[in-house]
C-alpha cells in the first residue's frame, strides 16, 4: 500500500540547511493500523506531511497503492489526496458554521457527488461513528469527542485507501482518547490502513505496529500485541 525508500526532507533556515529526514525506508501494508512515535524534532510531522501529499522529499521515492508520488502539480496532489487519504486532525479542523452533516459531506462536493447522494453517504457515515442524532448541530454544540468522531466520519466519507491520523486524542481526555481508538480499531478491523502519530505511549499500544523516529532515522519498528481500547473504556 505504502513504500517509502531513502527518503531525505531538508530545510532552509537562513544561511544554513536543516536535515531532517535522513534517509528513511518502510513499508505499509494494506490493512495495517500503526503508529508513529518521536520526540518534538524526530521529524514525524514531516513524514506525515509527505505522506499526505502536503510537501515532497528532496530525495527517494514514495509510492501509494501503485502510483509514484513525485512532482505533482497542486491540482494533481489534491487529486490524489481526495482518491487516497483520508485526514484526521488533532484539532478537528470541523468548519464552524456549518453542522455535522455538512461537515462530513464537505469532501464529497469536492468530488463532485450529487447533494442527494453526498447527504445519504455522509449520514450513514455519522450513524457508523454514532451520532446520527447530532447531525443537525453545529461543532461548538459538540462535546470534544463528538467533534473527532465527526472528523472521522468526514475521513471515511470519501472511502479512502489510507486513513492518517495525526494526534487524533491529543485534545482529548483519557477515557474519550480510548473511545475514539476503540473506533479506529473497528474502523481497521474492516481492512481500512491507518497510520497514527502519537506522542502517547498507551495510545501506540493500541496499533499493532509502533515505528519510533529519533533525529531523523527510524531507529525501531516493531510488531507489537495489539492492545484493545474496549477494554479500558
Amino acid at each position: 500500500m505504502i513504500e517509502i525508500s531513502n527518503l531525505h526532507k531538508s530545510y532552509k533556515m537562513g544561511a544554513n540547511s536543516l536535515h531532517v529526514l535522513k534517509g528513511i525506508n518502510f513499508k505499509v501494508a494494506e490493512g495495517e493500523l500503526l503508529s508513529i512515535m518521536g520526540s518534538s524534532g524526530s521529524g514525524k510531522s514531516t513524514l506525515l506531511n509527505i505522506l499526505g501529499m502536503l510537501d515532497e522529499a528532496d530525495e527517494g521515492s514514495y509510492i501509494l497503492d501503485g502510483v509514484h508520488i513525485k512532482n505533482l502539480s497542486e491540482k494533481l496532489a489534491a487529486k490524489y489526496r481526495n482518491k487516497f487519504l483520508g485526514f484526521i486532525f488533532q484539532s478537528f479542523n470541523l468548519i464552524g458554521y456549518k453542522n455535522a452533516l455538512d461537515n462530513v459531506a464537505l469532501p464529497l462536493y469536492y468530488q463532485g457527488m450529487a447533494r442527494g447522494e453526498r447527504m445519504d453517504r455522509a449520514m450513514s457515515y455519522l450513524e457508523k461513528v454514532g451520532l446520527a442524532d447530532w447531525a443537525s448541530h453545529l461543532p461548538n454544540e459538540l462535546s470534544g469527542g463528538q467533534k473527532q468522531r465527526v472528523a472521522i466520519a468526514r475521513a471515511l466519507a470519501s472511502d479512502p485507501k489510507v486513513l492518517l491520523a495525526d494526534e487524533p486524542t491529543g485534545a482529548l481526555d483519557t477515557k474519550t482518547s480510548y473511545e475514539v481508538m476503540e473506533l479506529i480499531q473497528e474502523i481497521n478491523d474492516e481492512g481500512r490502513t491507518i497510520l497514527v502519530v502519537t506522542h502517547e505511549h498507551d495510545i501506540a499500544q493500541m496499533t499493532k505496529r509502533i515505528v519510533n523516529l529519533k533525529d531523523g532515522v527510524i531507529i525501531e519498528d516493531t510488531l507489537i500485541s495489539q492492545n484493545r481500547a474496549a477494554q479500558n473504556v
